[in-house]
């Protein structure tokens, strides 16, 4: 059996205790993500993880974040990079060359996106400029966004932040200047734009 070639490399993102690790080939199918900021979250029904388990088994690992073609992984503050990142580059290319599952089988199966056809059209509006806009940009700083919901008498968005983007000190600033800026000229009905759980 052919094993298929794997690839990784690192990129920097904004929050320096997080180091996206970033594969050859898709890990989660478009749209979806996911979080993982303790051991226990790893092993949870319908969204568990063993290769962010196993991560976890480095005592330097404090989150562990998958999306698209990347893993972003957070430190904790008392380590350098420089003394982990060769070790858990090496790990997660041999986990990866080895096919070792990402997430357990229920994990995808209960996954899968559904678009919510009860939307308002304000809301569809704000989904759309997330993924076209948004999305993109939050991910290659190994981050990910998503709708959480929308107040139309206050006119205010909640949004999660996730992998590089939770407890990174510029994510406010991402949040007010770029992501806010955007919504309130695309959509006329935002007003403001809020993390929800930071």
């Amino acid at each position: 059996m052919l094993k298929r070639p794997v690839f990784v490399y690192t990129e920097l993102s904004p929050n320096p205790n997080s180091m996206k690790f970033v594969l050859n080939f898709e890990l989660v199918p478009e749209g979806l993500s996911f979080d993982y900021p303790s051991l226990e979250s790893t092993l949870e029904e319908g969204s568990g993880s063993p290769l962010a388990g196993d991560l976890f088994q480095f005592p330097h690992v404090r989150r562990v974040f998958i999306a698209s073609n990347f893993i972003t992984i957070s430190k904790s503050e008392d380590v350098a990079w420089e003394e982990v990142l060769r070790d858990t580059k090496q790990f997660i290319k041999i986990y990866f060359e080895e096919n070792h599952p990402v997430f357990f089988e229920k994990t995808i199966e209960k996954n899968t996106l559904i678009v919510d056809s009860r939307d308002s059209d304000t809301i569809q509006k704000i989904k759309a400029a997330l993924d076209q806009y948004v999305r993109p940009a939050v991910e290659s700083d190994g981050g990910a966004i998503n709708f959480h919901s929308f107040n139309e008498d206050t006119g205010t968005v909640k949004v999660l932040l996730q992998g590089s983007c939770s407890g990174c000190p510029s994510s406010t600033l991402t949040l007010k200047a770029g992501i806010e800026n955007l919504l309130t000229r695309m959509v006329p009905d935002v007003k403001e734009v809020v993390a929800e759980g930071v």
